[in-house]
């Protein structure tokens, strides 16, 4: 089975990165760009029949840093 984590900085977190993004999209002509948030994507590869508990332990334990980001589990 697979399954995807999408992790992203949670709201009124600074995000440099994003910010870097915004500008040089700007500096690129790309008017109207007010902000950009940067995130991550994880894709696990599982053995058959793992639960989604087990998937936000991972997150939780490693995958991400749960005091400034927030984590979404797709399961495909």
């Amino acid at each position: 089975m697979k399954a995807r984590v999408h992790i992203m900085l949670k709201t009124g977190v600074l995000d440099p990165q994003g910010e870097a993004v915004r500008h040089a999209l700007g500096s690129l002509g790309f008017d109207g760009v007010n902000s950009v948030r940067q995130g991550k994507v994880i894709e696990l590869d599982l053995k058959d029949g793992t639960d989604e508990a087990t998937i936000k332990d991972m997150c939780e334990r490693l995958l991400a840093n749960t005091v400034i980001e927030s984590y979404k589990v797709e399961i495909l």
